[in-house]
């Protein structure tokens, strides 16, 4: 499986790709070099122009858009002054702007026998295969460390014992409360009787 560093490796250069595309680069490849020759990079971008002027616009959108959007500066460039065969040096990829007729004298893909040629096409659909692998990787293993925390909290929590002391105070309100049995109920006291007041005789 692709490391993340290759993987954005991928990235930046599929927008190379697509920054060639946009100033109509011609026969755009990409080489994936095989890693015992490859020295430091892992491809190569190989593009044609029709002119040196269109050379020139190719690379400054390619330096362009990879220091725009993702910060990403050239370590070297040359051949920009005569524009028939501008190099950009990415380090892990580097990117050739050639006009046709230079292109096909130096047939630098002839020359990389063992590198794995791509269309566009092929790579962008290799790096969203790759992407989406990762994305399902990333789910699964979120999946599998939510599993052990959603038991734990499913886990019933036993009801804690009853403290002695509240224990003894429960059972003594209880008794004070319960009358014994046998005892008698209390003697309601006497009435006084109530003095009738005599009436004079006529």
């Amino acid at each position: 499986m692709p490391t993340d560093k290759h993987q954005q490796t991928r990235i930046l250069v599929q927008a190379a790709v697509q920054a060639c595309e946009d100033k109509k680069g011609v026969d755009t490849r990409i080489l994936e070099l095989d890693a015992i020759d490859a020295g430091l990079s892992d491809f190569f971008l190989v593009t044609s122009a029709s002119n040196d002027r269109q050379a020139v616009a190719i690379a400054d959108e390619i330096e362009l858009r990879l220091k725009r959007n993702f910060g990403a500066y050239p370590n070297s460039v040359e051949g920009r002054r005569r524009g028939d065969w501008i190099l950009l040096d990415y380090v892990d990829f580097v990117v050739h702007v050639f006009l046709a007729e230079r292109r096909a004298f130096y047939d630098i893909e002839r020359l990389r026998k063992s590198a794995r040629p791509l269309t566009p096409a092929e790579f962008d659909a290799e790096l969203k295969a790759a992407l989406a692998e990762k994305t399902r990787a990333a789910r699964s293993k979120a999946k599998t460390a939510t599993k052990p925390a959603a038991k734990r909290a499913a886990k019933p929590v036993k009801p804690r014992a009853a403290a002695p002391a509240a224990k003894k105070a429960v059972k003594t309100a209880a008794k004070a409360t319960v009358k014994k049995p046998g005892a008698k109920a209390a003697k309601p006291a006497p009435k006084k009787p109530v003095a009738k007041k005599k009436t004079p005789r006529s």
